[in-house]
């Protein structure tokens, strides 16, 4: 019996737990190690940030399914990872021994790096259901009180996609609010366009996200690094393309949501051979640690080195359906390894992302995520906005079933001509 763990319960976390333990079968032992019982719907977190949704309505309480499908849940987190003794190292310090580890964890949020950023101090956040239940408290003094507002994404962050979705969000709710006259809006960001995405843009994501923010009202500026946040201000350098400085902003703020730089989590960070020097998991095509051949990593934590060089540290994102192909690859190559095989899986890296403005939206497709693509699409409409809480229903759904992708899904993609793996070479055999 292999005992295959996974470090992790959110978004490619939980989804692995379902894939492994449907790969490998029922004589194989599957375990999910996490902090709290509790999966939460991190797309959703913009909305909770305005009042569209509870915390409780993006949670799921994992207990039961986790029993139902017979893995072993240890909500007690990790304190460390002892990839020479294959053992992993829990919170309250019971260790588990493995014989496969899938690092599933997400990032570390290094608002320390920033003076007076984060939701300990003068910024807001949307990266935890937590941060984004502190942020409606916020919207909701801005509302009573309005003033000017700065969103956006600061030096080496990775994930902006949410960052131009609150904007607009916050927009439509203000509107609702019917305050909107009386809040200035300015789009702060390290990307070196607008619709950069850290991924070079997707299709015409420069024109489309540049005519959203204009039509909205919304300022920007871009090649900027936040050097210092206060109450009432931030202190952004606005760069040059080579690198040097250009002008120094202060801008005037009373609500204040940058996303964050990441970093590995402390049960991994700082591990030679498996981290590069942020803390990220290095892995091969087939998503294994080349040093720690039972170590395999998929989402957020993988390291991922970013599409080109720019003014100011931009990193690349790890969209959702990017994650899943990540997810798929790894359950194959884990139960080929259970076998006695080799892994020959590898996942397609394709994007799909609805990004949601309260009342319309962006959709995009690139295959794969990382340029050059085979193909490189986005286009806007009301429909986005319907097409993501479409989507956020029945992620929430797949997650209180267990069901990892149900056969409907599978269909659609199959007619989308959207793969999670790349295709898979088969060796003749020999003849005898």
């Amino acid at each position: 019996m292999a005992h295959i763990i996974v470090l992790g319960a959110g978004l490619g976390g939980t989804i692995m737990a379902y894939e492994v333990r449907d790969a490998v079968g029922k004589g194989h032992k599957v375990s999910v190690v996490s902090k709290g019982k509790d999966y939460s719907f991190v797309p959703s977190n913009p909305w909770v940030a305005v009042g569209w949704r509870t915390k409780e309505a993006i949670t799921v309480d994992l207990t039961e399914v986790m029993k139902r499908r017979d893995i072993d849940l240890y909500p007690q987190g990790a304190r460390r990872l002892h990839p020479q003794e294959k053992v992993l190292e829990l919170g309250d310090g019971t260790k588990l021994d493995y014989d496969y580890i899938v690092i599933a964890t997400g990032p570390d949020l290094a608002f320390d790096e920033i003076e007076g950023f984060g939701p300990e101090k003068h910024t807001q956040s949307i990266c935890m259901a937590d941060h984004a239940v502190m942020t409606k408290a916020a919207f909701d003094r801005l509302v009573a009180n309005p003033g000017p507002v700065v969103i956006g994404a600061v030096q080496g962050a990775s994930c902006f996609g949410p960052a131009y979705e609150f904007a607009f969000i916050l927009d439509k709710a203000l509107r609702d609010a019917k305050v909107r006259d009386k809040v200035p809006m300015t789009f702060v960001t390290s990307e070196p366009y607008i619709g950069h995405l850290g991924l070079d843009g997707v299709g015409d994501t420069k024109g489309l996200l540049e005519s959203e923010l204009r039509q909205h009202h919304i300022k920007w500026i871009t090649n900027a690094k936040l050097d210092k946040a206060e109450a009432d201000k931030l202190t952004v350098s606005e760069m040059n393309e080579d690198g040097t400085p250009k002008q120094t902003h202060e801008v005037p703020t009373t609500f204040t949501m940058m996303l964050p730089a990441f970093r590995g989590v402390e049960a991994v960070i700082g591990i030679e051979g498996l981290t590069n020097p942020r803390g990220f998991i290095v892995v091969d095509k087939h998503q294994r640690n080349p040093q720690f051949r039972e170590v395999f990593a998929v989402g957020v934590c993988v390291a991922i080195p970013p599409v080109g060089k720019t003014a100011v540290p931009v990193g690349v994102p790890k969209t959702g359906f990017m994650i899943e192909s990540m997810v798929t690859a790894t359950a194959r190559n884990i139960a080929r390894l259970v076998e006695g095989k080799e892994p020959d899986a590898e996942g397609s890296w394709n994007a799909v992302c609805l990004a949601d403005f309260g009342d319309s939206g962006i959709a995009f497709v690139a295959q794969p995520q990382i340029p050059p693509r085979n193909v490189n699409w986005a286009s806007s409409g009301k429909w986005v906005h319907a097409a993501k809480i479409g989507f956020e229903k029945y992620f929430i759904r797949k997650i209180r079933t267990g069901v990892s992708e149900p056969f409907y899904e599978k269909l659609a993609l199959q007619v989308l001509g959207i793969d999670k793996l790349k295709a898979i070479k088969v060796t003749p055999a020999e003849p005898q």
